[in-house]
């Protein structure tokens, strides 16, 4: 079917009177009735770094925060590094730029959005009856370096298992591969090839071993320890055990295995966080929360954190998707290492999700998928792709999501300065040979 002679009713159109995190919120009222009770609300982009999927989400936070008292936002970026902006967030000390850059992974916290955000958070902290806090859900390091998690580890067990060392050849090995950042992360999995096979097979035989002693001897931890920080460092650790799997995964060839291990260890960190509070504003690409297989060019079809999230939580777990027509968006391509970090958007696919939604109104706009009509639920029905950046994956969107939002114009997110100041010098290097449009 071609979306260009076809589209939404009126009805199905939600407009949106701003991104504005600032603005009035009546006309998210429309939420109440979509999220009813879910537990978990996910909220997904397209892509990373656009400055209004990034405003979109921190407005939809707000309203989730101060209407329905949800009080966790999680986002895909590091669990170890998270806790940082989750201390600054609730009134500790520290500058917001190095906390940014520190506090999160793969570039997240670069950008002016995220400053307002997490502002946002902490002045809302300060004088609202209940807290929000940030959780990071993914791997370590920029998924590019075990030692981050190792480092949390060896804190922990400093405290609880005084007498006992970790063996010195586990951090040797990981550093043999470790990247600095996102730039030099492809660097990484040659690097890690280069190690030889008996060292990596004793980076994994230690790291099972260092689970199996924290597992067995939590009720002496306990004695010395509290029951968080046990728990979040049994966490860090279970988290870079599985970054470990990932690389080996790769190193076979088998990009598909590191995939299916990241998702199902993100939607495990997920459940984690809702173990400690009771609703979570869940913030990741479209890719990961939702509720159908994920295709990535030149692989298979793979299992997404959302498929495992659904399948655990029913109807406590709710999906907003995110489409999107023109601007920029996120440069995949090899010169994105160069500085190049953004490429312009071509007009969406005639069959995609994007183009039926850019038909169906000019600004941007909401529309419930589990309300429609069925005239409309047919038109969606023959659908069958979405863009994710500058590539389309295959997808049912009824059965992916719960609610669409379109933003009509993508652009990049503001460099914050700040921030970048605290970042490894290659970051600092390839965001200063980047021009914004």
């Amino acid at each position: 079917m071609s979306t260009a002679s076809v589209r939404l009713s009126g009805e199905a159109v939600i407009p949106l009177r701003t991104l504005d995190p600032t603005g009035p919120l009546d006309d998210l009222e429309w939420l109440d009735q979509a999220i009813g009770d879910a537990r978990v609300v996910a909220i997904g982009e397209s892509a990373h770094y656009n400055g209004e999927f990034s405003q979109l989400r921190h407005r939809l936070l707000r309203y989730l925060v101060e209407r329905h008292g949800f009080s966790a936002y999680a986002m895909e970026s590091g669990f170890v590094e998270g806790q940082l902006i989750d201390h600054w967030v609730r009134g500790g000390e520290g500058r917001l730029g190095q906390v940014m850059a520190n506090g999160t992974t793969s570039l997240m916290g670069l950008w002016t959005q995220m400053r307002t955000h997490l502002e946002w958070m902490r002045q809302h902290n300060r004088t609202a009856s209940h807290s929000v806090g940030f959780c990071g859900i993914d791997m370590p390091g920029s998924m590019a370096s075990l030692l981050p998690g190792l480092d949390a580890v060896s804190a922990y067990l400093a405290d609880a298992d005084p007498e006992f060392r970790i063996d010195p050849s586990i951090r040797e090995t990981a550093s043999a591969f470790a990247a600095m950042s996102a730039f030099s992360a492809p660097a990484a999995i040659p690097d890690y090839a280069n190690v030889a096979d008996e060292r990596r097979d004793a980076l994994t035989a230690g790291l099972a071993d260092l689970t199996a002693r924290m597992t067995s001897r939590r009720l002496g931890y306990l004695r010395l320890t509290t029951a968080d920080a046990y728990e979040r460092a049994l966490r860090a650790l279970n988290i870079t055990v599985t970054l470990d799997a990932m690389f080996r995964e790769l190193s076979r060839g088998n990009p598909q295995g590191m995939m299916l291990n990241r998702e199902a260890t993100i939607a495990d960190t997920v459940e984690w966080i809702l173990r400690r509070t009771d609703r979570i504003v869940l913030a990741a690409h479209n890719g990961h929360v939702q509720r159908w297989p994920t295709t990535l060019p030149g692989m298979p079809p793979s299992t997404t954190m959302g498929m495992h999230l659904a399948d655990r939580l029913g109807k406590d777990y709710l999906v907003i998707g995110t489409t999107s027509a023109t601007g920029q968006t996120l440069n995949t391509a090899p010169d994105f290492y160069t500085g190049k970090l953004f490429t312009e958007l071509e007009p969406p696919r005639s069959d995609s999700l994007d183009a039926l939604m850019a038909a169906s109104h000019d600004g941007p706009f909401a529309t419930d998928l589990r309300r429609l009509s069925p005239a409309d639920a047919t038109t969606v029905r023959a659908v069958s792709q979405q863009r994710f950046g500058t590539f389309y994956s295959g997808l049912s969107p009824l059965e992916a999501f719960d609610v669409i939002v379109h933003l009509p114009h993508v652009t990049p997110a503001g460099a914050d300065r700040a921030a970048l100041a605290h970042a490894p010098r290659e970051v600092q290097e390839a965001f200063s040979r980047w021009k914004p449009a």
